[in-house]
């Protein structure tokens, strides 16, 4: 009689060909994110994307170890495995690939603000796909937050007041660009139907329902909710780890705490227009000579 082959252990990555249940999928925090091995992301079965989408809708945030061998063909092609890719407005791009992005901290790669990837566009990503080539030996993590939790854990009066309110999202690098967008506060995932918030502090200027003091205290309000630890996730980055996220209802923060050399590598999958449930209010008028400020970003004048 033959004997059987001892088992893999859980950490041992299995060939592409595997079936897509035989992924290793763990949990790494109580509010969303997981890990994913037993895969390599150059060669994806269908079934195996499919399973990939799943977890994505379910968890979030996925985290891939061990890609060393993802070439930047491989990585484009899994992003459009998701639908049309980005090509970044003014990030740096990888030569002969304009749809990566190349995230380092000497070329404005450092985003240690809550955000969400380019939100004042009118139809921001889907999905962010970070391949992390060179990390600190300390340092440099990402958190990210679920929207979901942020939305389902404020008081019922208040989800309510926030119905059929919208947000403006702006970029300004001065003086040549300028974009801007205006988004639901509450918006409908457009594949699971749930509801999340839609604002982030890095990007967001204001409620054009609102007095400019009544925006500047819902959204500063907003934005303390959305980003409080029992709603995030820490991840150390290991060298080769790639991270997918759903942009729809996830921010993130890439720590400022680290002088070592970090770059990575960046493909964003194009976006769907945010919607919601409910009819935009009406926006508010000023009386008089009431001074207000809609371009302003977060109640800063300027940058």
């Amino acid at each position: 009689m033959t004997p059987s082959a001892p088992p893999q252990p859980a950490t041992a990555a299995r060939p592409a060909t595997a079936p897509a249940d035989a992924l290793d999928v763990r949990r790494v925090s109580g509010a969303l994110g997981a890990e994913v091995r037993g895969i390599d992301l150059n060669d994806l079965t269908d079934a195996q994307f499919d399973r990939i989408h799943e977890l994505m809708l379910e968890h979030l945030v996925l985290f891939f170890p061990d890609q060393e061998k993802l070439t930047p063909a491989g990585h484009v092609a899994f992003g459009r495995r998701f639908g049309e890719v980005e090509v970044h407005p003014f990030l740096p791009k990888l030569a002969d690939h304009p749809e990566i992005t190349v995230i380092e901290p000497d070329k404005g790669g450092k985003a240690d603000e809550w955000h969400i990837d380019v939100s004042f566009s009118p139809s921001p990503p889907i999905a962010s796909i970070l391949h992390l080539i060179d990390t600190p030996s300390a340092g440099g993590d990402t958190m990210w937050s679920n929207q979901y939790r942020a939305y389902e854990t404020l008081s019922e009066p208040f989800r309510e007041m926030l119905e059929g309110l919208t947000a403006v999202h702006v970029l300004k690098i001065p003086p040549v660009v300028e974009m801007s967008a205006e988004h639901p506060v509450v918006r409908v995932h457009p594949v699971t139907g749930r509801k999340s918030l839609y604002v982030t502090r890095m990007w967001t200027s204001h409620i054009p329902q609102l007095t400019r003091q009544e925006s500047d205290t819902v959204l500063q309000h907003l934005f303390e909710h959305s980003e409080q630890p029992a709603f995030t996730l820490r991840h150390r980055w290991d060298p080769h780890t790639v991270a997918l996220w759903d942009n729809r209802v996830t921010q993130h923060i890439a720590i400022n705490d680290y002088q070592e050399h970090r770059r990575g590598q960046r493909v964003t999958v194009n976006g769907d227009v945010p919607s919601s449930n409910t009819p935009r209010r009406p926006e508010y008028r000023r009386n008089g000579d009431e001074r207000y400020y809609p371009r302003r970003i977060n109640a800063k004048v300027g940058y």
